[in-house]
């Protein structure tokens, strides 16, 4: 296993055993439904791509003044 990968599934545990504390459940919870689960998968990528604007943003601007600089 490449050290990617590898990282990525501790990265995986770490934010399972984050929530787990965090919020005292975990996904083997029953108490939601697939309209619960969709609607927290929906509000988690709106905030990955208002992250990923952001993100672009900063390396448009840091290009921009590396270019003037």
């Amino acid at each position: 296993m490449d050290s990617i990968v590898r990282s990525v599934i501790d990265k995986f545990i770490q934010r399972a055993e984050f929530g787990k504390q965090k919020y005292g459940t975990d996904l083997d919870r029953t108490d939601l439904d697939l309209e619960d689960y969709l609607q927290h998968a929906l509000e988690e990528h709106m905030d990955a791509i208002l992250y990923l604007t952001k993100a672009l943003k900063l390396e448009k601007e840091r290009k921009e003044r590396e270019k003037l600089g």
